[in-house]
C-alpha cells in the first residue's frame, strides 16, 4: 500500500509538473503573440504642454513617423499642468499593453521632492527611448530697455519684486533656473506660471509679462523680431543667434539642459517596449524630425532604454540637490 501511494504520488508530482511546462510554455507563446500582434489599434502618447509648443510640435512629426513604420496611427493627447507631469502621473493607473504611453520631462524627476506621491519615477515607469532636449534662454519684448543678462539684474534689483517672468509652469526646468539666479543675484523676481511654452509666449508678446524664461519656442517670436534674445542656457551659444551669449558668459556659473523621452506604464511587455524603442529610433533618422528639432535649435538625443533609466536615476539624484539648496524640496 505504501509503494502504490508513494508511486500515485510521484505520477501526480509528474503531471502537476508537466502541466506547469505547458502552462508556462503556452504563456510564453501568448506574450510572444500579443508582441508579434502588436499594434493592432492606434496608439496614445500623452504631453504634458499644450499645443504648439517644443515638445508637442517635433514629437507630433515623430509620431507621424514612428506611427507608418508600426503600421497603426499615433495619436498625441496633450495634457497640460501640474509642470509637464500629468502624462506620467496618468501612466500609473494605465494598462501596460502598449497603447496608452507619455513624454517624460525633467519635472517628473522632481515630484517625489514637491509633491506628495505614492510611486516613484525611477522604477514605476516603463524608460522606452530617449529622444531629444530643450534648448533654453530669458527673452524681452523688442521694445523693452534690457538688452543683456546684466541690464536684467540691475533692473530686478531696482524694482524688488515688480520685475515678471513666465514659465510654462511651477517646478519646471525653467521655473527652478530663475530660481537659481534669484539666489545667485539675490534679486527678487515674479513668477507667472502658465501651462504650456504656447501660452507663456503670448503672455510676453501680449504685454502681461516683463520677461520669460523659455523653451526654444521663442525662436519664431525672435526671429520675427517681437522677442529679444538676452542670455542661453546650454553649455554653448546656440548657432542661430551666435551674438547671444550664454548663462555662463554673462556671469551666471549655470548650465542648463533638459532631455526628454518616450516612457510606458510599469510592467510594459519588454517585447513590445522594444518594438517602440526600433520604430521611434527609426523615426528619429528621418529628414523631417530632424528639420523640426532644427526650428527650435534642438538636437536629437538618443538613448537606448537601458541608458535612459539610468539618466532618470542619476536626474533624481540631481534634481533633489538642486530643490535641497534652493529650500523648495517637500517638507
Amino acid at each position: 500500500m505504501h509503494h502504490r501511494t508513494a508511486r500515485t504520488l510521484a505520477l501526480t508530482l509528474c503531471t502537476v509538473a508537466a502541466a506547469l511546462t505547458a502552462l508556462t510554455a503556452a504563456s510564453q507563446a501568448t506574450a510572444e503573440e500579443k508582441a508579434s500582434a502588436y499594434p493592432s489599434r492606434p496608439i496614445k502618447i500623452m504631453i504634458g504642454f499644450s499645443p504648439g509648443g517644443s515638445t508637442d510640435a517635433p514629437m507630433r512629426v515623430l509620431a507621424e513617423k514612428a506611427g507608418a513604420i508600426l503600421k497603426q496611427p499615433i495619436v498625441i493627447e496633450n495634457k497640460p499642468g501640474v509642470g509637464g507631469t500629468m502624462p506620467a502621473q496618468s501612466l500609473q493607473s494605465a494598462a501596460p499593453d502598449g497603447y496608452t504611453l507619455g513624454i517624460a520631462s525633467a519635472g517628473v524627476y522632481r515630484l517625489p521632492y514637491t509633491n506628495d506621491i505614492k510611486w516613484d519615477p525611477a522604477t514605476d515607469l516603463t524608460y522606452v527611448i530617449g529622444l531629444t532636449g530643450y534648448a533654453f534662454g530669458i527673452v524681452v519684448p523688442a521694445s523693452s530697455p534690457i538688452k543683456t543678462l546684466q541690464d536684467y539684474v540691475a533692473q530686478a534689483r531696482a524694482n524688488p519684486g515688480k520685475l515678471t517672468y513666465s514659465t510654462p509652469g511651477i517646478a519646471t526646468t525653467n521655473h527652478l533656473t530663475m530660481e537659481q539666479l534669484s539666489r545667485l543675484y539675490k534679486i527678487e523676481l515674479n513668477h507667472i506660471p502658465y501651462k504650456g511654452s504656447a501660452e507663456s509666449l503670448q503672455a510676453i508678446v501680449g504685454g502681461q509679462v516683463d520677461s520669460a524664461a523659455e523653451t526654444s519656442a521663442f525662436v519664431p517670436y525672435v526671429d520675427s523680431g517681437k522677442l529679444r534674445l538676452i542670455a542661453v542656457w546650454g553649455d554653448k551659444r546656440m548657432a542661430r543667434y551666435p551674438n547671444v551669449p550664454t548663462l555662463k558668459e554673462s556671469g551666471a556659473n549655470i548650465v542648463q539642459t533638459s532631455p526628454w523621452g518616450l516612457v510606458g506604464p510599469k510592467g510594459l511587455d519588454p517585447a513590445i517596449a522594444a518594438k517602440l524603442h526600433d520604430a521611434f529610433k527609426q523615426a528619429m533618422q528621418t529628414k523631417e524630425f530632424k528639420e523640426m528639432l532644427a526650428r527650435y535649435e534642438m538636437e536629437p538625443d538618443y538613448k537606448s532604454a537601458k541608458d535612459y533609466r539610468a539618466f532618470a536615476v542619476d536626474a533624481m539624484k540631481r534634481e533633489k540637490e538642486i530643490l535641497d539648496a534652493l529650500g523648495l524640496s517637500r517638507k
